[in-house]
């Protein structure tokens, strides 16, 4: 059993550490919001796509993902579009403690968060071939524990991120480093998107 939590734990904590579309704009809804709990609609919304996925990598279902290429085309083209109008909000948006127009609604949280976790497929893709093979060691109460570990790790990063942002938004009076950040989180969800389109490229070519 904790062999089981032990690697559910370490495999979640090395999938969600690099720095991704995900990852930024949690933390950048952090820093934009003037307290926590304007940010956890985010929070609590990437938490849930997360443990949607895990559960569906564990389970197996997921798997028909890597059977099906034109599934997964369909996926890298509904993600793409979906992150390039991600990349041009957060690019244009202001921190609350800017004059401009105020930072994203609890509904906008919730879209963007849905679409940057459920319609990343580099991110997809990660949790069914590493988590979903992982799991698969197991069986039992062994594969409870071992989701009970990557899911628990997926809520204590997104709210530890969150609060991150914050802390820096506190040391931003003015609102100039959170706006650089989120010109900053809008190249990385664009270097994002152009490794999803070399994932793209891949497969169409094993189509043709």
């Amino acid at each position: 059993m904790i062999q089981a939590i032990t690697h559910g734990f370490l495999l979640a904590l090395g999938l969600i550490l690099p720095l991704g579309a995900q990852n930024v704009f949690v933390f950048n809804q952090g820093a934009n919001h003037k307290s926590i709990r304007k940010a956890l609609p985010v929070v609590i919304t990437a938490g849930i796509c997360d443990t949607l996925l895990i559960t569906l990598a564990i389970l197996g279902v997921s798997l028909l993902l890597i059977e099906l290429p034109v599934l997964q085309l369909a996926l890298y083209f509904v993600g793409i579009i979906f992150l390039l109008y991600m990349a041009w909000s957060l690019w244009h948006e202001k921190s609350a403690n800017s004059n401009a127009h105020p930072p994203m609604s609890a509904k906008k949280q919730i879209g963007f968060a849905v679409s940057v976790s459920l319609l990343n497929p580099h991110a997809i893709m990660d949790t069914i071939g590493v988590i979903g093979t992982s799991a698969a060691l197991y069986s039992g109460n062994h594969k409870l524990a071992f989701a009970v570990a990557t899911i628990g790790v997926s809520w204590i990063w997104f709210i530890s991120l969150a609060v991150a942002g914050k802390l820096l938004g506190r040391f931003d009076s003015s609102g100039r480093y959170i706006e650089i950040l989120n010109k900053v989180s809008a190249i990385i969800i664009l270097i994002v998107i152009f490794i999803i389109m070399k994932n793209v490229v891949g497969i169409l070519s094993s189509l043709i």
